[in-house]
């Protein structure tokens, strides 16, 4: 069958190219030229994704994503302008049910650039399943209560792209203040969006969260979340551990990326020390590198299909031989309460 999409734009040049974009690519096209119209379109048809500007008059878009997720919960990705203002915007939209973000172009020669990564994230989005898409299940419940301090520090190394936003959060909401143990994150997300995202699971934690910059300790009870536009590496200077930022001397495709992460891990940290995790996104980012953590020591763990929005980058962890252990995420959640008992 073949897949709609409405394109929600107050700009006619932006509706005019993602329409002969997604068109060109095979899909079948609807627009909306605000919030209302989309709202009444969505109640009367069906569409399998909404690409959703955040700045319009009227309905801005931020609304608009919670009435589609109250009335007729949909596959949506965020359009959001290259600013600052606009990435908080983005960070709790994210939260809110949309799947990823775009930057949205300002004219021709950038809408040129970014065709490519737009048909990317539109077939990843419609290649996932989200939460409110499934049957859903009871909350899973962690007795915080259990955790002990008096262990040794270890590391706890997470990589998700699409549809981890909600997973990083539930994982920072339910590590107790007390955590043992020091967490990076490498989420995909652009530039400027990563700072925003730090504060705001650092606002609804009972741990430390913040955003990777250069020098930043590696701590008990600390969650640091890989930089937009930087790799995240690690550095080892006598007892201590921290971070250091480094550029795309790889060519990675994604930046930051789950592989530099692990790479840097298995040549820098105690593998033994180890719980590295691959969560749910597209493609294979992590999974070569999870291989090496896995054959120094590592404990190492794939979400599985049944939880992952889409099943690309733990699959591929597990096929390659890099994830020992292939469990559902509330498993996994689990799993790095007890990681070191």
């Amino acid at each position: 069958m073949q897949k709609k999409i409405l394109v929600v734009d107050d700009s006619a040049v932006i509706r005019r190219y993602l329409i002969k974009l997604f068109e060109e690519a095979g899909y079948s096209v609807e627009f909306a030229k605000n919030g209302e119209d989309a709202l009444e379109k969505l109640s009367s048809r069906h569409f399998s994704l909404v690409t959703l500007d955040i700045e319009m008059p009227t309905l801005d878009g931020m609304e608009t994503l919670k009435e589609i997720m109250k009335r007729k919960p949909t596959r949506v990705i965020m359009l959001s302008s290259y600013v600052k203002d606009s990435a908080g915007k983005t960070t709790e939209a994210l939260e809110i049910g949309a799947l990823d973000c775009i930057y949205k172009p300002k004219n021709s020669l950038e809408i040129a650039k970014i065709s490519d990564e737009i048909l990317s994230k539109v077939k990843s989005a419609l290649l996932s399943v989200p939460h409110f898409l499934k049957q859903k299940r009871e909350p899973f419940k962690v007795d915080s209560t259990s955790v002990k301090t008096d262990i040794e520090m270890k590391f706890v190394l997470i990589g998700s792209s699409t549809g981890g936003p909600r997973l990083i959060e539930k994982i920072c909401r339910t590590l107790p203040k007390n955590y043992p143990h020091a967490v990076c994150v490498v989420q995909h997300m652009p530039t400027d969006f990563t700072a925003n995202f730090a504060k705001r699971l650092n606002s609804i934690s009972e741990i430390e969260v913040l955003e990777a910059e250069n020098g930043v300790e590696l701590k008990a009870g600390r969650v640091i979340i890989a930089k937009g536009g930087k790799h995240l590496h690690f550095r080892k200077k006598l007892k201590t551990f921290s971070i250091t930022l480094v550029s795309n001397v790889r060519e990675r495709f994604f930046v930051p990326s789950i592989d530099e992460m692990f790479l840097s891990a298995s040549e820098t940290l105690p593998c033994q020390n180890i719980l590295a995790i691959e969560l749910t996104g597209i493609g294979d980012d992590g999974a070569d590198e999870m291989v090496e953590l896995r054959r120094k020591g590592a404990q190492t763990i794939a979400e599985s299909e049944k939880s992952a929005v889409v099943y690309g980058m733990p699959k591929e962890a597990f096929l390659r031989g890099g994830a020992k252990v292939v469990l559902d995420f509330n498993e996994i959640l689990d799993e790095v309460i007890k990681y070191g008992k």
